[in-house]
């Protein structure tokens, strides 16, 4: 039987990635979908470079960012003690670099499609931009938030390049799926990387089940 760690560890790593984009991603997409801004094709770009970029490049600059000496990773270690490579925490802030573009894009083309009608008849009625936002933008994008979390969360299933790059293969701490089933098939051991893999194919289908399924009950937000 496979070893299961690195099944609970990447859920784990998933989960906390999705929610990580979602508080980030949320801001940048809302901007990107209203700002006139010159800035925005540059920012658009930025976001979408994980798309185009070889992963072991981009694990390579942010093994560079958040090693011990570079910026973020004297930051964190200043303040904590402990190093953001070869650590859950770095894999954490990897993946949300890698897997940024799944999430922001959905939201931002979400947040276009509601367009500012909704929100000028809410403002009218008295709300703040705030409350308009909560109120009115984010019920309405409902089915961008579905798609952005769970295309985040599948993206970050299947890392290889980022996560070897940037974690290693520490077991209980960075030794995630794709990592354990590239060691398995490494040394022969077929049997584990089929059962490692047979487990990730029937999570990522369920999970696409689930949306496709929720996607009926969320009709297309029209502007």
């Amino acid at each position: 039987m496979a070893d299961l760690e690195p099944i609970w560890l990447t859920l784990k790593l998933a989960a906390a990635t999705v929610i990580a984009l979602l508080i980030v991603g949320t801001p940048m997409a809302w901007w990107l979908a209203h700002t006139r801004s010159k800035a925005r094709v540059w920012i658009e770009s930025a976001v979408a470079m994980p798309l185009v970029l070889p992963p072991t490049i981009l694990g390579f600059y942010l093994l560079i960012v958040l090693g011990p000496k570079g910026p973020l990773g004297s930051l964190w270690v200043d303040l904590t003690g402990g190093t953001l490579t070869f650590s859950f925490s770095g894999l954490v802030l990897a993946s949300v670099f890698y897997s940024l573009p799944f999430v922001v894009q959905p939201l931002q083309t979400a947040f276009e499609a509601i367009g500012r009608r909704p929100l000028e008849a809410a403002w009218t009625l008295g709300a703040s931009r705030l409350d308009a936002f909560f109120t009115v933008a984010l019920p309405l994008a409902k089915r961008g938030f579905l798609t952005a979390a769970v295309l985040g969360f599948a993206h970050t299933l299947g890392e290889f390049g980022v996560v070897l790059m940037v974690g290693g293969s520490i077991p209980q701490e960075t030794r995630v799926v794709s990592i354990a089933i590239f060691e398995a098939v490494e040394r022969h051991d077929y049997a584990a990387a089929h059962q490692l893999s047979a487990l990730i194919v029937l999570v990522s289908y369920v999970v696409l089940m689930v949306v496709y399924g929720l996607n009926r009950r969320f009709p297309m937000v029209v502007r």
